[in-house]
């Protein structure tokens, strides 16, 4: 029948590395569902450069690994999260290696790279493209699982839970999502008994982002609308090295840049600035290089500084960073003779839903997993590359808790369907276009690298003025993905300005001239619906 929801026994959100990793996992038992926003492949996963961290090199221990992690995340992150990730780290990487993801290899060993924070070579990478090589092989697994749908351009409205039950039980499980579909412009509904939210993060709150245009923040503002606890959001971890170019966007030079030899320089004095500021120099955390970047184009009034890795030579260059050299050579930058003009960006999201070590949320049959959710793992900074090992161990975490509680799991009601008659279509797109503009430009502006409480509400005031618009214009129009994604926006804007109001010092990736110091107890901002 028209209208009837698409049912399946597992919904998830989101075709990325955490998504598809719960999926293969729950594809032996029970029929999964995979809805993707845009195409299978064009979330967050495919962009990550890096690599994967596990503990792998002669001399390194999960010791090594779980307090590096802890140093990055100032002390907030949870460490019996932290040692549970950590620890089965080795496991994932053996995983995909079965999935056939062709990881560099030295002799008979896996080559291993460093990156900034890490004491120790423990990057395993496809070249520099990691990301898309994990992705093509979760991918074609998925789509070969009899059990695995894969649904691309279904750009997810809201979670649907027992409010929408014919019937209200007045319970708060979640049942599924309403989905709107690109091919149709139609709003439908997906149920499931458990639903995952794998949607990656809200990057593109900020003018500028390494995160693909898919990254609003959708999971995270659905599972706080539906009551579900939202944790640390005013931790947005800024990328150190982004491409400066006013005609390409968003181009992230990764972190094993500088991993490998990579030096920052004033592009005036071509003076390296970093030794002086942090003994680690180069490879100090992301927050540190990328508030001292900050720092230095302010100092001096530059519009970028420069990358420089030309001296380790030619074949070492394009033998590590072959799909950086090629595309910066499009753009006339030849990296093995020249520096990089390059800038800090938002890059990722280390608060989220809160969940525990099973990827649970708070409410009944809904888990997360991966950037949408807050973990533990990443506390206040989250070390590099182990972003990617999170989407593996917690989307297994979640398909086994799935599995073993199957049984406790009750099938979905009947749920209404989506109301298509109270609504018109708009002939103002121009207004969708202005706020998402406006917000992404004061969140640049206001709650960036470098924050005050006066700039954190003037961002608070334009989010309370812009929010009444917009719920006004939800209301009364024809959703669109762009109506969607900027309500999405609207909320995880509201989450960050509000969580970076709550916390009085400076902790990672928070940094405010007003609350200059670090308290001596660590303690995560958890903003309760």
């Amino acid at each position: 029948m028209p209208g009837d929801p698409h049912t399946s026994d597992v919904l998830v959100i989101g075709s990325g590395a955490a998504g598809l990793t719960a999926a293969l996992n729950l594809a032996e038992r029970f029929k999964v569902t995979v809805l993707a926003k845009g195409r299978l492949d064009e979330g967050s996963t495919a962009w990550a450069q890096g690599g994967i961290a596990a503990v792998l090199e002669p001399g390194d221990t999960f010791d090594n690994h779980i307090e590096d992690t802890m140093v990055a995340g100032a002390g907030l992150n949870d460490r019996a999260t932290v040692e549970v990730v950590v620890e089965n780290a080795p496991a994932a990487i053996q995983t995909l290696v079965k999935l056939g993801v062709p990881f560099n290899m030295n002799g008979g060993a896996l080559h291993l790279t460093r990156e900034g924070g890490h004491s120790h070579r423990r990057i395993v990478h496809v070249d520099d493209a990691t990301g898309m090589a994990v992705q093509t092989a979760l991918l074609r697994a998925a789509q070969a699982h009899p059990n695995v749908t894969l649904v691309p351009d279904m750009v997810v409205v809201d979670l649907a839970t027992s409010r929408h039950e014919l019937r209200y039980s007045g319970a708060g499980n979640v049942w599924g999502v309403y989905a709107f579909n690109r091919a149709t412009n139609r709003v439908e509904l997906f149920t499931a008994r458990a639903t995952v939210l794998a949607s990656g993060g809200a990057g593109r709150t900020y003018l500028f982002s390494t995160a693909p245009s898919g990254a609003t923040g959708d999971g995270i503002a659905m599972a706080w609308r539906a009551g579900a606890r939202v944790s640390n959001m005013e931790f947005m971890q800024f990328h150190p090295t982004c491409l400066y170019n006013l005609e390409v966007k968003n181009f992230l030079i990764t972190e094993a840049v500088r991993g490998e030899g990579g030096h920052l320089r004033n592009p005036e004095t071509g003076k390296r600035f970093m030794p002086e500021l942090d003994s680690r120099a180069e490879l100090a955390p992301r927050d540190v290089v990328a508030r001292a970047i900050d720092a230095e184009i302010k100092r001096h009034g530059l519009d970028y500084v420069h990358l420089d890795i030309s001296h380790m030579g030619p074949e070492f260059v394009k033998q590590h960073f072959p799909t950086i050299h090629a595309r910066l050579l499009d753009l006339d930058i030849d990296m093995t003779r020249e520096p990089i003009p390059v800038v800090p960006a938002q890059h990722y999201t280390c608060g989220g839903v809160v969940i525990d070590r099973n990827g649970r949320t708070d409410l009944p049959h809904l888990y997360a997993a991966g950037e949408v959710s807050q973990s533990g793992l990443h506390g206040a900074n989250r070390l590099a590359s182990n972003s990617l090992l999170e989407c593996f161990v917690f989307g297994e975490a979640v398909a086994r808790d799935i599995a073993a509680h199957w049984g406790n799991l009750a099938p979905p009601p009947v749920i209404r369907p989506w109301d298509e008659s109270r609504v018109t279509h708009s002939d103002e797109e121009v207004v969708i276009k202005q706020n998402w503009t406006e917000i992404r430009r004061f969140m640049w502006n206001y709650v960036g690298i470098v924050r005050t409480t006066k700039r954190l509400e003037r961002a608070a005031h334009r989010i309370a003025m812009l929010r009444e618009e917009v719920n006004d214009y939800y209301g009364h129009f024809r959703v669109t993905p762009d109506l969607i994604e900027l309500r999405n926006l609207l909320e995880s804007a509201d989450l960050i300005v509000r969580s970076a109001l709550h916390r009085k010092e400076s902790r990672g990736l928070h940094y405010t001239l007003d609350y200059p110091e670090t308290l001596e107890a660590a303690a995560d901002t958890i903003l309760v619906p």
